[in-house]
């Protein structure tokens, strides 16, 4: 996370904190208040953990698969390849007979 999206979240965190406070002032300490609490101090905790984490390394796009080539496993037409010389091989073919 950038410090920007950090700051964002410590203060919606903040703002949370305050409607969760006001709940506990008018229903005092019901259970599903003290989970709300509870939960407003585990946002807190863990978006803290979150500022000292490493972001991950980018990950590779998802491949486009209406860009895809398909190449065939099957063998190509000798034809393709008459009269043609190996690269790096020095034109072997021209010299068999």
């Amino acid at each position: 996370m950038t410090a920007t999206e950090i700051t964002e979240l410590r203060r919606t965190i903040g703002q949370l904190r305050q409607c969760v406070g006001a709940l506990r002032a008018r229903y005092g300490e019901a259970p599903a208040v003290r989970r709300l609490v509870n939960d407003v101090e585990r946002l807190d905790i863990d978006a803290g953990e979150l500022d000292e984490t490493p972001p991950v390394p980018a990950q590779p796009k998802p491949v486009d698969r209406a860009n895809v080539v398909v190449v065939p496993d099957t063998p190509y037409d000798p034809a393709l390849w008459r009269d043609a010389d190996d690269e790096g091989v020095g034109g072997y073919q021209r010299h068999q007979r």
